[in-house]
């Protein structure tokens, strides 16, 4: 198993995020893991990325350029990264911020409106946490547990509440994936 995978968005929006949670719970798992992150001005809105590589076998190298699993947050993402993505791939497409998808037939997409489930779930903050749920229930990648111990570990003294809605919105992602 090797997951090749490329996260995308504006700044703040989580995309480094997805990566670190998957990459942590990838590597709390036993699993081979690499995570490269791209981010400068991006950091202030512009669109920042990260490359996570989740392997069973040793990693030769964390540059991603074909990616098998790709998040778009945003439509420049999607421009950038969408083309790149091997076939029988994944894109996951955040469908209030990417009005125009081209879809090639031999990719598997989840168009979903993250940015309005998020503020549905309750907070702008966990629109990245439904593209992990997403992640999750479509690859296998890794444990729903081992991500909920990582996110509690990480949130339960700092912001209780913001661990409530991030574990409301992976379950939502995984909903919607199924």
């Amino acid at each position: 198993m090797k997951y090749e995978m490329i996260f995308s968005g504006f700044g703040g929006q989580g995309a480094l995020a997805i990566g670190k949670f998957i990459a942590q719970s990838a590597m709390t798992e036993g699993k081979n893991v690499s995570w490269l992150p791209s981010y400068g001005p991006e950091m202030r809105g512009g669109t920042a990325n990260v490359s996570v590589v989740v392997s069973d076998t040793e990693i030769a190298s964390p540059v991603v350029s074909t990616p098998t699993v790709m998040v778009a947050l945003n439509q420049p993402s999607l421009d950038k990264f969408g083309p790149d993505v091997k076939p029988q791939g994944l894109i996951i497409v955040n469908e209030d911020l990417c009005p125009k998808v081209v879809k090639r037939s031999n990719i598997d997409y989840v168009v979903v409106p993250f940015n309005t489930l998020a503020k549905e779930i309750g907070s702008d903050k966990v629109l990245n946490m439904i593209a992990i749920g997403i992640i999750i229930e479509k690859t296998n990648i890794i444990k729903y547990d081992t991500l909920a111990d990582e996110l509690t570990a990480f949130l339960k003294d700092r912001n209780p509440e913001l661990l409530k809605l991030n574990l409301e919105a992976i379950q939502k992602g995984m909903e919607l994936a199924k």
